[in-house]
């Protein structure tokens, strides 16, 4: 039951596996579960928002409101992803790869997303993105190396 918590809580968007990585290793999972498990779950929103998102907010930008606050949600993915922009599926895999906040599946897929970059390219690369940052959080939460903007324990 606890690795469903773990699935969910890498499902989930800003903490993804950069949370729930050391959250499995802290309950005690071995680090191939941990990180099966997590992937997992991270993916699970990718295609839904990679081949979705652009008719959601087509919709929702029918409603004032909704369109203002949709237009600020693209503007500032599309700002965060200026790299995607300019390099592309290179772009898309560091953007997703790299554990950053604000950065990973859910802003790298709306980002796709926005750029209509083909899905046959843009979710296989989401995958190895997600995969790497799921091996950098691994390696970190195990004490293999560190990074200054991520601070475990």
């Amino acid at each position: 039951m606890q690795l469903l918590w773990i699935i969910f809580l890498s499902a989930v968007p800003v903490l993804e596996q950069k949370a729930a990585i050391p959250m499995a290793l802290a309950l005690g999972y071995p680090e191939v579960t941990a990180y099966v498990a997590t992937l997992i779950g991270a993916l699970i929103p990718a295609p839904f928002i990679i081949l979705f998102l652009p008719m959601v907010f087509d919709f929702l930008r029918k409603f004032e409101k909704l369109g203002k606050l949709v237009d600020r949600y693209e503007a500032n993915a599309m700002k965060r992803g200026k790299n995607i922009v300019k390099y592309e599926l290179i772009g898309l895999f560091m953007f997703v790869a790299i554990p950053l906040p604000l950065t990973g599946v859910w802003t790298g897929s709306a980002v796709a997303a926005f750029l209509k970059l083909d899905f046959k390219k843009a979710f296989p690369t989401v995958i190895l993105g997600a995969a790497a940052c799921g091996l950098i959080i691994m390696f970190v939460a195990k004490g293999l190396f560190s990074l200054p903007w991520i601070h475990l324990g």
